[in-house]
């Protein structure tokens, strides 16, 4: 569900230029900023775009088609169109729905999605992060750490392209929780020759940065707390 709510564009600008700054202070270099624009409507996109964010991040397959046009870009948004990187939980039945709308696909934790994105025929073929469930949280999705090698080679006898790891850090963890968490994904993605990694968002993403991190994942930092309409808990 999205909000009527209006996102202030000079806010936008000047957080995201405050969170680039906390990423170089952090050890960051050539870190990509991802803005997570769930439960807000298209003005958040045209923000992030505005403000030269990297990518858009959405979760709710639902919610993101409904600001998706039919000629390629997003509704209203007169701008570039920024990469589109899917960060929710994937059910294999939106898949194909998603496909020539969403670029990088960061959640992909096991064989029936992977067997699904393989079946796009889709050129290029897509990119894709496995999802690694490093904090052993119940409540997280991504895969155990001694499956990770095993989906990575399965991902790519299936045609697609693994790009990196993707991670969610310890809710309310200490800095020495997030660490180990955040430099286990590094050193995984390391012994396999990857060079992206997906880790750290708004509370956390100078520790990751500082662990390694290439990616970072922000909404509420750049736009502010969430609308009470975002339903958090919708299954995409």
């Amino acid at each position: 569900m999205m909000s009527s709510a209006s996102v202030d564009f000079e806010a936008v600008c000047e957080n995201v230029s405050k969170i680039r700054q906390r990423i170089v202070v952090a050890g960051g270099n050539a870190v990509q900023l991802i803005a997570v624009t769930k439960g807000f409507g298209i003005d958040a996109i045209e923000a992030a775009t505005s403000a030269n964010c990297d990518g858009i991040g959405e979760n709710y397959a639902q919610e993101l088609l409904k600001k998706y046009s039919k000629d390629g870009n997003f509704l209203g948004v007169k701008a570039k169109r920024l990469p589109v990187h899917f960060i929710g939980q994937l059910q294999s039945n939106k898949i194909l729905g998603l496909l020539g709308v969403v670029n990088y696909w960061q959640t992909v934790d096991r064989v029936s999605v992977i067997t699904q994105l393989s079946k796009s025929q889709q050129a290029p073929a897509p990119e894709i992060f496995v999802q690694v469930n490093s904090t052993g949280e119940q409540s997280k999705g991504g895969c155990a750490p001694h499956e990770v090698e095993g989906l990575c080679i399965a991902a790519t006898q299936a045609g697609l392209v693994v790009v990196g790891l993707m991670t969610i850090g310890p809710t309310n963890g200490s800095i020495q929780e997030c660490e180990k968490a955040f430099r286990g994904v590094r050193k995984m993605a390391d012994n396999l020759g990857l060079a992206q990694c997906s880790m750290g968002m708004s509370d956390d993403f100078e520790c990751a940065v500082g662990c390694g991190s290439t990616i970072v994942r922000v909404g509420s930092g750049i736009f502010g707390a969430r609308p009470p309409s975002a339903r958090a808990s919708e299954i995409t």
